[in-house]
């Protein structure tokens, strides 16, 4: 097993040092071996597909220009799913204009309901979090998600810390609605 695991890490070693040398061979390789794990990602935060494939290739491209960056030994794959994220709330600020809500709005919704998340697929599920708003959908992923404290999030994203708590009770009271009007229909 020692074996099989030091052979791993020297051909992703050797993969690496091939894509830092431009070679086009294993930057096909890398991009193959990762595509899946990093469009999810880039899915949650687009408005639809092609903003989604805009920063998958913007974030390859980050990828490759600072692999000489990586170290060795840490994980690859959470390494290029930390410059994703990044690359996708860049993404997010360059296309959205910032509005400033009040928290204080959104303790008057009921946020009670079931959820009717089991009757549907993963593809509506991510179907309706794209039909968020880009402010709603940024602070749900980096909350939900991928597990950022709400200082986090107010800092990545120009916000403050109580815009990004009504953000994500908003998200979740509208993703809860698209939930439920998405099952609503199966039941028809």
């Amino acid at each position: 097993m020692m074996d099989l695991t030091l052979q791993l890490q020297n051909q992703e070693k050797d993969l690496i040092q091939a894509c830092i040398d431009q070679e086009r061979w294993a930057q096909k390789q890398l991009y193959e071996s990762y595509y899946g794990l990093l469009m999810g990602i880039c899915l949650r935060y687009a408005n639809h597909s092609e903003d989604a494939l805009d920063i998958l290739h913007e974030g390859y491209i980050k990828i490759f220009k600072h692999l000489g960056k990586y170290k060795p030994g840490t994980s690859l794959s959470a390494w290029m799913r930390r410059i994703m994220v990044n690359t996708a709330i860049d993404h997010y600020r360059k296309e959205s204009r910032r509005r400033t809500e009040d928290l204080a709005q959104a303790y008057h919704v009921n946020t009670l309901e079931a959820s009717p998340v089991s009757q549907l697929t993963v593809d509506e599920v991510m179907a309706c979090i794209q039909l968020l708003s880009p402010a709603y959908r940024s602070v749900f992923n980096l909350y939900v998600i991928e597990g950022y404290a709400h200082k986090e999030i107010a800092a990545m994203l120009g916000i403050t810390e109580s815009t990004s708590r009504s953000n994500l009770v908003k998200a979740r009271i509208k993703l809860r609605e698209l939930l439920n009007a998405r099952s609503l229909d199966y039941a028809r």
